[in-house]
């Protein structure tokens, strides 16, 4: 895995991102010499900034195909679905193009280079694609690995480690205690180490993932630490899973973790620094949404009765509550008895014009008071109103950690995951706000910032 702006990418994704892009520049250079001749070609990107040009295409073609998800994981193993949104991604590239031509006219090449260019491209990264799901498939191009260990944790990195193929990894072998050579000794049995020895020669594994739920006595340190010293690879299970799932495994979390791990602790110096920015950010945004807002107060005042600003109280850091600012998307009064029902997806308590304000998170603009003011910042764990809050501290443990830091507009668990309504979204909701206060800096919130506009562009996630 590649570590960037404080997440994590898979190695071979990443190499096919580059190579795709180094792909289409090598093609629309090609179509260039085609059409003009090596002579002309040559000049054209010397002289004529054509060079810049070609980069300008091939820079919004990477952009269009990371924003369809041509990188994710689902996508990456389905031809069909890679097909379709290669088209989209192509014909986005073409649309905004033309409208930077129209507007900037000396960005312009020639129209054929751009057809061709752009017809050309597709074909050779859909075969690139198919290059690399062949590549990926083949168990000789995949690190072995055994995994050590049963419980939850387990379960959910063979499913990683096995439907992930990008990842690179194949489990041999899943040994646990329950199997019948483990004897009643379990992991410390010399049936074990036999066991262990056999697959490691058999298989020529190369790495051992230990994801054994409780450790307590049940840990073959030993044996671990002399195959360690032959060199093979030991790595701890749970921290494993957080690189390739970007979410903290909270049934391996333990308060040890959070007294001595690196992470969970915020530099002074980047809260003074996120807090300059979002004073600087909030009232400019203020500033010139201010037309916008108050058009929208007009129209909800007109659409349905009641006020235009929905006042609500939500937790914010160390567990204080505060008043956040919305505009109202649901009918006056939706809230019965202050207990706030989560919305559905055809709720009927939702307006018509409230509708299109969740769809394109223009409801959350007013939120920009809340920022200025301290309440909040741009990027940090979704704050929730007080009753789902305590319910939520009952049921989960470690839940008041997102407390640590300042709540956001949008955060890690908005772009990773969708709307929130159990028990279990909300689980699964701490494993990536833990994640984010883990190793919070600069790089993941401008991270977070681009996946919520790649959100925000396609609609996706609003209730």
């Amino acid at each position: 895995m590649i570590r960037f702006l404080n997440a994590y990418f898979p190695v071979r994704t990443v190499c096919l991102g580059l190579s795709e892009i180094l792909l289409a520049a090598f093609v629309f250079t090609a179509t260039t010499v085609l059409y003009l001749g090596p002579l002309n070609a040559r000049i054209t990107l010397d002289y004529e900034a054509g060079a810049a040009k070609l980069a300008l295409v091939v820079g919004i073609l990477a952009c269009c195909m990371y924003f369809f998800d041509l990188y994710d994981s689902m996508v990456l193993r389905s031809r069909r679905e890679t097909f379709t949104r290669l088209v989209q991604a192509l014909g986005s590239a073409c649309l905004i193009l033309a409208g930077i031509y129209t507007v900037f006219p000396a960005a312009r090449i020639l129209p054929r280079v751009v057809l061709t260019g752009v017809a050309l491209s597709g074909c050779c990264l859909l075969l690139s694609r198919r290059i690399f799901l062949f590549i990926n498939c083949q168990p000789a191009w995949r690190e072995r690995v055994i995994l050590l260990g049963d419980g939850q944790l387990a379960r959910a990195l063979l499913t990683q480690l096995r439907d992930r193929a990008e990842l690179g990894f194949n489990v041999v072998c899943h040994l646990t205690e329950e199997q019948e050579w483990s004897g009643d000794d379990g992991f410390h049995g010399e049936s074990f180490l036999r066991e262990l020895r056999r697959i490691i020669h058999a298989h020529g594994v190369e790495r051992i993932i230990v994801a054994m739920g409780d450790r307590r006595g049940r840990l073959p340190v030993e044996a671990l630490l002399e195959l360690k010293k032959r060199g093979m690879k030991i790595q701890d299970g749970a921290e494993l899973y957080e690189v390739i799932t970007g979410k903290v495994a909270l049934d391996s979390l333990r308060p040890s973790t959070l007294l001595f791990s690196p992470g969970f602790q915020v530099s002074s110096h980047l809260l003074i620094f996120k807090r300059f920015c979002a004073i600087v950010l909030s009232f400019a945004g203020l500033v010139v949404t201010a037309p916008l807002m108050a058009a929208i107060a007009l129209a909800i005042r007109y659409d349905s009765p009641g006020p235009a600003i929905f006042r609500q109280r939500r937790i914010g850091k160390h567990g204080k509550s505060f008043t956040l600012y919305k505009f109202r998307s649901m009918c006056q009064g939706a809230e019965q008895g202050g207990q706030l029902r989560p919305a559905g997806k055809h709720d009927e308590r939702i307006t018509r014009l409230g509708r299109m304000l969740r769809a394109t998170r223009l409801d959350e603009l007013p939120q920009l008071w809340n920022i200025l003011r301290g309440d909040m910042t741009f990027v940090g764990p979704r704050p929730f109103v007080p009753n789902q809050e305590e319910y939520c501290v009952r049921n989960i443990p470690f839940y008041t950690q997102r407390w640590s830091v300042t709540p956001g507009a949008t955060g890690w668990a908005q772009v990773n995951r969708a709307y929130c309504v159990t028990l279990e979204d909300n689980v699964e909701k701490l494993a990536y706000d833990l994640f984010y206060i883990r190793n919070i800096s600069i790089g993941l919130d401008l991270l977070i910032l681009f996946k919520t506009a790649k959100a925000l562009l396609f609609g996706r996630g609003a209730q």
